[in-house]
This record gives C-alpha cells, structure tokens and sequence, in this order.
C-alpha cells in the first residue's frame, strides 16, 4: 500500500514538474504566433511540440529532485546545491534540458555529490576536512581526497566551507 501512495506522488510529482516547465514556453508561442496574426491552424503545431519537450524536460527535472529528496535522512536539510564545473575544458557542456552533470548538495548532515540522479558519495560533516584552495573546494574523507572541485557560483567554495565549520568538520 506505502509503495502505491510513493508511486501516485511520484507521477504527480511528475505531472507537476511538466506543467510548470511547459506552461510559459507553451504561452510565449501563443502569443508571438497571435502577435504576428496566425491562424489557430498554425499556432497549434509548434506549441504541442513546445508543451511536449518542456514537458519531458520538466518531467526528468522532477525525477531528480524527488530522487535527491527520498536520500535525505531523517531530519536532514539541504542548506545548499552547487554546480561543479567539468574538470577540462574539452568537455562539451550538458544540453540546457539535461541540468549540470555534476552537484554538490549541501545538508545538515554532510555532503553529497550527485551526477545526475546518481549518488557518487555523501559523508557527515564529522569524518570530512573541508579546504578551500583559491576558488577549489578539496574534500579529505578518512585521511584521502574524496573530491577537488571547482564550484559555481563563484564563492560557492567559501560558502561550503562555512557550513562546514557550523557543522564541525576540520
């Protein structure tokens, strides 16, 4: 019965995430095909395409959030999500409806880094050594670096770092 009632959230969660994305590109065609005096024949076209991929994107959108959402313990919050920017510049940036590859997700608890909707580590703030190296953040779990990243926004690296110190990690 528990799984059913997580599954009608989920898809509502969903359905939510896609009207929202989908609404304001859906209007924004509307209203430019109005402005320039197109039958409703030819305004209908490009704006269900519009409302089907903002719609798919907001769909995706949704997932990764409830995902992230059902990984929080107990009690936990999120104080912050940061961007990490790809080591090298050769990497070719994510597709705007993708979301940045990689985050760092600050909470009561620790950190945790995500690609996408996948889990790559989390530790409590206890067992971690924040250091922040110029505008790097470098993250020391159990005596080895877990991570050295470069943060967005800018000054994300001194904001970590913050939390860190409230939460007693070195």
């Amino acid at each position: 019965m528990e799984e059913s009632g997580r599954s009608e959230s989920l898809r509502g969660s969903a359905l939510v995430g896609a009207a929202g994305t989908a609404f304001l590109p859906v209007v924004a065609v509307v209203v430019a095909g109005a402005e320039a005096a197109l039958p409703w024949w030819a305004v209908t076209g490009p704006a269900v395409l519009t409302a089907g991929l903002a719609g798919w994107a907001g769909v995706r959108i949704s997932r990764r959030r409830d995902v992230r959402r059902a990984a929080l313990e107990p009690g936990e919050t999120v104080l912050g999500t940061y961007t990490v920017r790809p080591p090298y510049r050769e990497h070719t940036p994510p597709a705007a409806h993708e979301g940045p590859q990689y985050q760092l997700v600050v909470t009561s608890l620790g950190l945790q880094l995500w690609e996408r909707s996948a889990l790559l580590w989390r530790h409590p703030w206890p067992e971690l050594r924040v250091l922040v190296d110029g505008a790097r953040l470098r993250v020391h779990h159990e005596g080895r670096e877990t991570g050295h990243m470069l943060l967005e926004p800018p000054g994300a690296a001194q904001e970590v770092r913050r939390a860190a110190a409230r939460h007693a990690a070195h």
